[in-house]
């Protein structure tokens, strides 16, 4: 309180010289004072009341409307201060939440990861890039001791931490199963039951599953709604795409699963991919299955994983770096 009193008067004496004298030296003084204003924790609303007290003192009456106009600024200044310090303590919490979002992602790569296999008669690449931090696609890939490829992929309908965490869900789920003794559609059959028993009912999941025997070059398929992939055949020199049907996981807790199953030929190559590459945008439209196939095609003289890197690059330029959804795809190219 003493220290207040004293800054009135130093401040009520400065103000005084500076308005006799007009002497630039006193806003110095005044700049200098101010600072130590911050350093001690003074909020501007009390500087304009020690301004308020000095032209009382010094002038009384003859300041009645400037009084009243600093009386206005006041206010305005005290209004100021609760809605910065609101809006501060606003900017800590997403700096914490950005932070805490951050740690989750990072956990989210370490537990849905999952190494490509090397299998001889197949090159393989796989891409899955997030539209925010956490990814609501999902890839994954297992060989069985008969040298047999498992293939994953899956799409939450739904973003952010929700559709993160629902992905943690199947990538355990699915290792709990002895997947060398079912086929793709008891896979997704079993995986159904999971996210209908364990998932939120407006939140549904799209997956596509695959087995490829090198033996007999078959491969089995079946989707649970996911967005159709594509099938290369080299000697005709067409792609085809794949004709699945099957409901998104999570509607109903009995649903089958139809299988397929087609052989594989040299150079023959499989297109799986999410909605995030099909609905890449070129300007306001979103760009055609068969422009999709175009960009494939044009970069399929590379080696799988380069491959599917080219084509995200492609069309991350093409949507000016800024692709509207998580982005995934994986090419699995037969070379012998």
């Amino acid at each position: 309180m003493h220290k207040i009193k004293a800054d009135r008067q130093t401040y009520k004496k400065l103000l005084q010289q500076y308005l006799e004298s007009n002497n630039k030296c006193y806003l110095e003084e005044a700049k200098q004072m101010s600072i130590s204003f911050v350093s001690r924790n003074i909020y501007p609303e009390e500087i304009v009341r020690i301004h308020i007290d000095a032209i009382d003192t010094l002038y009384g009456d003859g300041f009645n409307d400037y009084r009243r106009s600093l009386d206005f600024l006041l206010e305005a200044l005290i209004a100021y201060r609760v809605a910065n310090e609101e809006f501060e303590k606003l900017k800590l919490e997403q700096i914490e939440l950005r932070s805490e979002i951050q740690v989750a992602a990072n956990m989210q790569k370490t537990l849905l990861a999952t190494d490509i296999p090397s299998i001889e008669t197949l090159d393989i690449g796989a891409i899955s890039v997030p539209f925010h931090q956490m990814n609501g696609d999902y890839y994954h890939f297992t060989k069985a001791e008969n040298g047999a490829l498992g293939v994953a992929i899956a799409d939450v309908i739904g973003k952010g931490v929700p559709a993160a965490l629902s992905m943690s869900m199947i990538k355990y789920a699915m290792d709990s199963f002895y997947e060398e003794a079912m086929s793709p559609s008891g896979i997704l059959r079993n995986l159904n039951r999971v996210v209908e028993r364990n998932v939120a009912s407006n939140m549904f999941i799209t997956m596509f599953y695959g087995q490829f025997f090198p033996k007999t070059s078959i491969f089995r398929f079946a989707s649970a709604g996911h967005e159709p992939g594509f099938l290369y055949r080299a000697k005709e020199k067409s792609f085809v795409e794949f004709d699945t049907k099957g409901l998104v996981l999570g509607v109903l807790k009995n649903t089958n699963y139809p299988q397929y199953e087609i052989k594989i030929e040299k150079d023959d190559m499989i297109v799986l991919l999410t909605d995030g590459v099909t609905e890449c945008r070129r300007g306001k439209r979103f760009i055609k299955r068969e422009e999709v196939i175009e960009v494939i095609e044009k970069y399929a003289h590379l080696p799988a994983q380069k491959h599917v890197e080219h084509v995200y690059m492609h069309f991350n330029q093409l949507d000016d770096f800024k692709l509207k959804d998580d982005f995934t795809l994986i090419i699995i190219k037969k070379v012998v």
